[in-house]
């Protein structure tokens, strides 16, 4: 039998000559799509009506990835973008496209997103609230870090591909985080930090994430690497301290996995506090290193005040928010008397609402961790009756079990706070059919230059036909 020595098929290289697309629309991730011999081809940098040059990147056989090289007819939405990356860095695909215009397209989304229901089909969608700082709002950085030829470099990963791409001054991060990526980037160069690379998989440190008080302009870091290590990453700690004094603590996260999940299992604190103290609206948070909160202070603060607004509690009602994070909202509510219970699966975000409470002076707020599914089915008895329910789940949206038992405690209100308007528009119209109305939906913008929307929406339900 004859040995096969030709190897395995090679994929066939990209396209290089320059092909002509006309943009359609933009996807629900922002970036331009047009036809390119009878396949979709999606181009980042683009803006519906465009007649644009390109390059395919690659070809699947149902989609093409290309890149722009040039606009040959110009939308009148398209901005000079404010960031000289912008060509390069996918962080902020809609950077092209004027303010008012991301808006629109914002709300459109919402609208889409709910017009494959008939249930909802009386929903009016508001125009979406813009952000006071439409740059520089980013209070939360997760970066990538990697070292080329001796130089270091902190930013993001190319779309596709394992390089990264150094942010440098990125006009979307609050300052103090360019500060501190800066002092990180010289310290790594200076101390020859062994830097992680996912190609060969070898090297110590692989991501930092930084997290900043506006209000105090404190931050705290947190430096990932593949390996507990006390030396090396001390004596970084200290110089970044020393570099930047608004670090109130450096933390070191342990992920020795080869995915592209950011955090590991384990944190230890390397030097100064375990925690950031924050002020969002009327309460003041613990953030811990790898806690989840929203990234744009403000605009949280803003959703905290109309959920409580629409929530209307009072001292002798009982509420419920489900996946609670940090506990926000929960303490927002709590701070009317009412009796507020949060639920939330991870447990650092628990211990973060609790010690937060108790900051607060609010002994009527508790906060629970677990499954909320599972949780609020097994408290069904002890919450009734529920005046308010305030779900806000991931982009996946709501499980079953959530709706189905919502449906049971029949609560007087309920307020959906969503990241995501096609999982929203899913859950609303399961909702619908448990007996709430949707009564009104605003959209707010809490991440300008993104294609990202997050929607507040109140629904009731009428008691008055319970038997």
């Amino acid at each position: 039998m004859k040995k096969n020595t030709r190897g395995p098929a090679k994929r066939p290289a990209p396209r290089q000559e320059p092909i002509t697309v006309t943009i359609d629309h933009l996807n629900v991730d922002g970036i331009g799509v047009g036809r390119h011999e009878n396949k979709e081809i999606l181009i980042a940098g683009t803006l519906p009506g465009e007649d644009v040059l390109g390059a395919i990147d690659h070809e699947g056989q149902r989609r093409i990835i290309g890149k722009l090289i040039k606009v040959l007819r110009r939308s009148r939405q398209r901005v000079t973008p404010g960031c000289k990356l912008a060509k390069n860095c996918s962080g902020c695909p809609l950077i092209h496209l004027g303010y008012r215009h991301q808006l629109d397209f914002k709300r459109g989304m919402i609208e889409d997103a709910l017009s494959h229901y008939p249930t909802l089909g009386h929903v009016t969608v508001h125009p979406v609230w813009s952000s006071e700082e439409t740059f520089g709002y980013r209070t939360i950085a997760k970066l990538a870090i990697a070292k080329v030829h001796g130089k270091a470099r902190v930013g993001l990963y190319k779309r596709g591909s394992h390089q990264v791409l150094d942010i440098g001054n990125c006009p979307q991060q609050h300052p103090l985080i360019n500060q501190i990526a800066q002092a990180l980037r010289e310290e790594i160069e200076k101390q020859d930090i062994h830097v992680y690379n996912p190609v060969s998989r070898r090297g110590l440190l692989r991501y930092v994430a930084i997290r900043v008080s506006p209000q105090a302009n404190k931050a705290l870091v947190t430096l990932v690497t593949t390996e507990r290590n006390y030396r090396e990453m001390t004596h970084l700690a200290k110089w970044l301290k020393k570099k930047v004094p608004q670090i109130i603590g450096v933390h070191q996260n342990i992920n020795a996995s080869t995915g592209n999940v950011i955090f590991g299992s384990t944190t230890v604190k390397v030097i100064g506090a375990g925690d950031l103290i924050d002020q969002v609206g009327d309460i003041r948070l613990r953030l811990s290193p790898t806690s989840f909160f929203q990234v744009n202070n403000r605009q949280a603060a803003r959703i905290y005040a109309q959920v409580q607004s629409w929530a209307n509690l009072g001292a002798k009602d009982t509420a419920v928010d489900l996946y609670c994070g940090v506990g926000g909202i929960a303490m927002h509510l709590a701070t009317s008397g009412a009796k507020v219970t949060g639920i939330e699966i991870n447990e650092d975000a628990i211990f973060n609402a609790k010690a937060a409470a108790e900051l607060n002076e609010l002994g009527n707020c508790r906060f629970i961790v677990g499954d909320a599914g599972e949780i609020l089915h097994d408290m069904q008895r002890e919450l009734s009756p529920l005046k308010v329910a305030v779900v806000n789940p991931p982009r996946s949206g709501c499980s079953e079990e959530i709706i189905a038992t919502l449906g049971q405690l029949r609560p007087q209100t309920l307020i959906y706070v969503s990241c995501n308007p096609y999982s929203l528009g899913r859950d609303l119209h399961l909702l619908t059919q448990q007996g709430f109305k949707v009564e009104e939906l605003q959209p707010v913008d809490m991440f300008p230059q993104t294609a990202h929307v997050e929607s507040v929406v109140r629904l009731h339900m009428d008691n008055s036909e319970k038997d």
